[in-house]
């Protein structure tokens, strides 16, 4: 399978607005917040323990950890990483349980149980199956890599917390929905599930409370 583009406004535009056409609320919330921006991710280990930085803690706090990570360890391989004491990286900011996970994916791609440079090679079921197989990551981390990094525009990240609210909002629910009733509701927004998910972190972030 070959790696799908990046994403671009275009591309997310025109997704939305075929969605707009035959959903009023994604039309209304489009007029509401405007279209979101691209969210491109460079696929690769990096990008992996980004996103395990940014597990629990706000934007801001993992952004910081990450600057001093890579000031510490530039380029950030698996290499790098594994040179880092437990001073070092306790000094930019990591967990004991986020340094655990950030060597043990390091360790898996040294010793080649984990190819992240080969994943846009594999279907979706396949790359999900993949990464949730790492100590750390889990669905949501796999489906986060997947839309940013890989491009996959389907992907549908129905757990995440500001997505769901957002859905919440879009379709006037009195209460938060379900993983059911999110995959439900999402059914009509295929094949552009994730520019959807976009636009509703977009929603979350921007919309007047």
């Amino acid at each position: 399978m070959a790696r799908p583009k990046k994403m671009t406004k275009k591309v997310i535009a025109t997704a939305l607005d075929a969605l707009a056409k035959r959903d009023t609320d994604i039309a209304r919330v489009i007029g509401e917040v405007g279209y979101p921006e691209p969210r491109n991710r460079d696929p690769g280990f990096e990008t992996f323990v980004n996103i395990i930085i940014g597990q629990q803690v706000s934007v801001h706090a993992a952004a910081a950890i990450r600057g001093r990570l890579l000031a510490a360890a530039d380029p950030l391989t698996p290499e790098s990483m594994l040179a880092l004491d437990d001073d070092a990286l306790k000094a930019v900011g990591l967990s004991r349980r986020k340094m655990e996970y950030s060597r043990l994916l390091a360790q898996d791609v040294l010793e080649g149980r984990f190819d992240p440079d080969g994943l846009h090679k594999l279907d979706d079921d396949a790359i999900m199956e993949a990464i949730v197989a790492r100590k750390g990551l889990g669905r949501w981390s796999a489906e986060v890599y997947m839309l940013f990094a890989l491009g996959r525009t389907d992907v549908w990240p129905a757990d995440d917390l500001a997505v769901i609210v957002a859905v919440q909002r879009l379709k006037g629910l009195d209460d938060r929905p379900n993983r059911k009733l999110m995959d439900e509701l999402a059914e009509d927004w295929r094949p552009h599930r994730g520019m959807v998910a976009l636009l509703m972190w977009h929603h979350y972030n921007n919309a007047a409370l």
